[in-house]
């Protein structure tokens, strides 16, 4: 991912949150192509990484929390989903 301004990121992101959309449709396929498409994992890690900070800002925007908070509370809620049986996270 080359170039001078943020576009290429925003682009990025903008393709993981489809990654994220076809997801949660049941279309794993296009996920996948989606995610393959991305490019390298250094520009796919970007583009989650600026999603997931936009994502958290709107959450900000709209509780007033600060973001130490929410991600707190983010890291909470991460530690409890895999401390239970069943869990695919770890």
């Amino acid at each position: 991912m080359t170039g001078a301004g943020p576009g290429p990121v925003f682009l990025v992101a903008q393709q993981a949150a489809g990654v994220i959309a076809a997801k949660h449709r049941g279309d794993f396929p296009g996920a996948e192509e989606l995610l393959v498409s991305m490019g390298d994992e250094t520009t796919r890690t970007r583009g989650f990484c600026l999603l997931a900070e936009l994502a958290l800002s709107l959450i900000r925007s709209q509780t007033g929390q600060s973001m130490d908070e929410l991600i707190q509370e983010l890291t909470l809620l991460m530690a409890e989903i895999a401390g239970q049986p069943g869990s695919t996270a770890a």
